[in-house]
């Protein structure tokens, strides 16, 4: 049966974290002026205010129950949803592709080994159960919503590790899972490297004219908003951003300058 490749590309340790360090509003606004598609898992919301994740997606994808999936799925410990939980460490996000919103992908006994992993994340367009539970795990989890149902007679694990739709956003193992209290955003493997030097370009001119509005309290509208790649050299955003050193010829934010 033909295929593409289930992953996209691979994610040094050190662009991980740097990915980590930015705000996902700024990632969303780095693949959007690239002219990506939507990368933001609308509905999966951080289970405690606490919680913000990085890591490279382990996937997982559900289907819905019926009797002969059931019974020619892998039993017990060699089901699709514990290979999974086996490839996840403190730098992986696993990414549940629920069936259905309201429906469980586990609870505090399967979620124990994520927790004994150290897991750097669980993101779901499902819901989860057992909440007090896994809030006290310790690892950040984002989920639609929470319930009390259990998810097995609704969808069964099927298969770990392949491109699965999450909330509408295509998701590649190995691409870099970003959550924090906005939401969740994916970003691509193989474009990882060029949308951390748009965005934290676009987060240093953010804190420069916060900066310039404390000092000098007026509308934001002289400097903002703004598109990365389009600031005029000549503009009042362009000038303020020319007494703090940042110019066409060090910055990819200006007309011209963009390189992507």
């Amino acid at each position: 049966m033909a295929t593409g490749p289930q992953s996209g590309g691979e994610i040094s340790d050190d662009l991980l974290e740097k990915l980590g360090n930015l705000s996902t509003q700024a990632l969303v606004d780095g693949l959007w002026v690239m002219g990506w598609p939507n990368a933001q898992i609308d509905g999966s919301r951080a289970l405690h205010s606490s919680h913000k994740c990085v890591g490279r997606a382990v996937t997982l994808q559900f289907m819905p129950a019926r009797p002969d999936i059931a019974a020619d799925k892998p039993k017990a410990g060699d089901s699709p949803e514990y290979e999974a939980f086996e490839k996840c460490g403190p730098n992986e996000v696993l990414v549940m592709a629920s069936v259905g919103k309201w429906d469980s992908v586990g609870g505090d006994i399967k979620f124990l080994r994520l927790k004994q992993r150290n897991i750097g994340g669980l993101v779901t367009d499902g819901s989860v159960r057992d909440t007090d539970e896994i809030i006290n795990y310790g690892f950040p989890c984002f989920s639609y919503s929470t319930t009390a149902r259990q998810g097995p007679a609704f969808m069964q694990p099927w298969k770990c590790n392949d491109v699965v739709s999450v909330g509408g956003v295509a998701v590649r193992p190995g691409d870099a899972i970003v959550g924090d209290q906005d939401g969740v955003v994916v970003v691509p493997a193989k474009v990882a490297d060029k949308v951390y030097s748009i965005a934290h370009g676009r987060e240093e001119i953010e804190e420069i004219i916060k900066e310039e509005l404390i000092k000098n309290p007026g509308p934001p509208g002289i400097y903002y908003p703004f598109m990365s790649g389009k600031i005029q050299v000549d503009s009042p955003l362009g000038k303020l951003l020319a007494t703090k050193g940042i110019t066409p010829e060090n910055s990819n934010q200006f007309e011209g300058s963009a390189d992507w």
